[in-house]
C-alpha cells in the first residue's frame, strides 16, 4: 500500500500524488508538501507501484486533483530500448491521470534534451518522446525544465573510480540545488498557470571540478582525472542554460559549503539517476564513491 498524509483546512483538501516519491527530487517534494494543506500520496516501485508496466498507477491516483512526476525509469537491462520504455511509462502516467480524472499534471525534464546537437544522444531522444506523450494528452501539463542537480557531480553514468582515482567525464553544467527543484516543482502544482517554465543554477562548472571540489569535503582526495564525454559538446556548453531560464540560488560554492536545510530527507533513493545524499555536520556530502566489484 503506498502512503499518504493529509492536512486539512475547513472542508477542502487537495490531493497530490508524486510519481518517483523516493528519489532525491521526490522526496525533497513530498518533504515540502507535508507541510502544505494538502492529502499527500506517494507513488514509487517501493510501494509495488511501477510506470513501466502500469501496475497499481491508475488505482494510486484516485481521488488525486494533481500529479508530480520527477520519476525517471530505466529499462531493466537494454540501454537501446531507452526510448520505449520512456514513451511507455509516459502513456502510462498520462492514461491513469486521464482515467482517474486528475486536473493537472506536473512533468520535471532536462533543460536543453531539445538541442539538435543531442539527436544522437540516445537518453535525450528518449526524454523528448516522453515530453510529448505528456504534451499531447488530455491532462493539461507544466512542464518544468531543470539543468542537472548538484548530485550529478557523483552520478555513476559519467563518474567511474577505483581505489587510487575518480574518472569523470568533461561536461560542463551549470548545476542546480535539488532542494529549488523541488520548491518550483510545489510552486507549479499549486499555482494555477500552466506556463513552461526553465530553470537553472548560476553558474556554469566543468564536471570534474566540481566532483574534485565535493570529494575533498568528504576527505577523499583520490586524484579526478577528467575524460572526454560521449558526446563533444557535452564539454562545449551545449547543457549551460538558456537565456530565458530562471536563475535560482545557492551556487555551487555556497551549497558545498552549506547545512543542509531543514526537513532534506538524510538519506534518499538513487533512483532517477541521482546519487543518494546525506546531511553531514558542516556541509553536504554525498555517500562516498566506492569501487565497484
Amino acid at each position: 500500500m503506498y502512503p499518504t498524509t493529509t492536512a486539512k483546512r475547513g472542508d477542502v483538501t487537495t490531493s497530490i500524488a508524486v510519481i518517483g516519491a523516493t528519489g532525491t527530487i521526490g522526496s525533497r517534494v513530498i518533504a515540502r508538501l507535508r507541510g502544505r494543506d494538502v492529502t499527500v500520496v506517494q507513488i514509487a516501485r517501493t510501494y509495488g507501484i511501477d510506470v513501466i508496466t502500469g501496475t497499481g498507477l491508475s488505482q494510486a491516483l484516485e481521488g488525486v486533483d494533481i500529479a508530480i512526476d520527477v520519476s525517471a525509469p530505466m529499462p531493466a537491462d537494454d540501454y537501446l530500448a531507452i526510448t520505449d520504455t520512456l514513451t511507455a511509462a509516459s502513456r502510462n502516467i498520462v492514461g491513469a491521470c486521464a482515467s482517474q480524472g486528475v486536473q493537472r499534471l506536473v512533468v520535471l525534464t532536462i533543460a536543453g534534451a531539445d538541442k539538435a546537437v543531442f539527436d544522437s544522444f540516445p537518453y535525450y531522444v528518449a526524454k523528448r518522446a516522453a515530453e510529448d506523450v505528456v504534451l499531447s494528452s488530455p491532462v493539461p501539463a507544466t512542464i518544468v525544465k531543470s539543468t542537472h542537480c548538484h548530485e550529478f557531480a557523483t552520478n555513476r553514468a559519467v563518474v567511474t573510480c577505483n581505489e587510487h582515482q575518480v574518472v569523470v567525464q568533461d561536461w560542463l553544467i551549470q548545476p542546480i540545488a535539488a532542494d529549488s527543484v523541488a520548491d518550483v516543482l510545489v510552486e507549479a502544482a499549486l499555482g494555477q498557470t500552466h506556463t513552461p517554465r526553465t530553470i537553472t543554477g548560476p553558474h556554469g562548472i566543468r564536471l570534474p571540478l566540481f566532483t574534485a571540489k565535493l570529494l575533498a569535503l568528504q576527505g577523499d582526495y583520490r586524484r579526478v582525472r577528467a575524460v572526454p564525454p560521449d558526446l563533444e559538446e557535452l564539454a562545449t556548453g551545449a547543457l549551460l542554460a538558456p537565456d530565458h531560464a530562471v536563475v535560482i540560488g545557492p551556487d555551487v560554492e555556497t551549497w558545498l559549503h552549506a547545512p543542509a536545510p531543514t526537513g532534506t530527507p538524510s538519506s534518499t533513493s538513487a533512483g532517477g539517476g541521482f546519487w543518494t545524499t546525506r546531511a553531514t555536520k558542516h556541509a553536504r556530502s554525498f555517500t562516498p564513491l566506492t569501487p565497484r566489484n
